[in-house]
């Protein structure tokens, strides 16, 4: 089994769509305004977003997205003008990561975890 795509509510693809052009994603379907799907730059899944009339309340979804060169991303996306709502911090979990939002709200995760990302110490086998 392999993960094919993840699919985040949107309020308006017209805002979203740009933001995830900015993180580098590739814009592959775009079935405006109610649908959108990118491949992402690295491996084979992607990402959809669907026009909703409401985003669902609570903690909601949190995307994770794997960046060889953490610091470096985020510098360029800094200086792109996004806002990220931490700054790369090494985790007690083996991982490098910021975090930041889309314009809806859904929270994305940059990280870096090299062989951790699947074989960490604590891995059972």
């Amino acid at each position: 089994m392999d993960l094919n795509q993840v699919t985040l509510p949107s309020l308006s693809l017209d805002k979203s769509i740009p933001f995830y052009l900015k993180l580098g994603l590739q814009l592959i379907v775009d079935a405006s305004p109610r649908y959108a799907r990118f491949q992402c730059p690295d491996g084979n899944s992607s990402l959809s977003l669907h026009l909703v009339d409401d985003l669902p309340t609570g903690a909601g979804v949190v995307i994770y997205f794997e960046c060889k060169h953490l610091d470096q991303e985020y510098d360029r996306l800094t200086a792109e003008g996004v806002i990220f709502d931490t700054v790369p911090t090494d985790q007690t979990w083996l991982w490098r990561e910021v975090a930041l939002s889309d314009p809806d709200g859904n929270r994305i995760i940059l990280y870096h975890a090299g062989d951790n990302r699947l074989n960490p110490p604590w891995r059972i086998n």
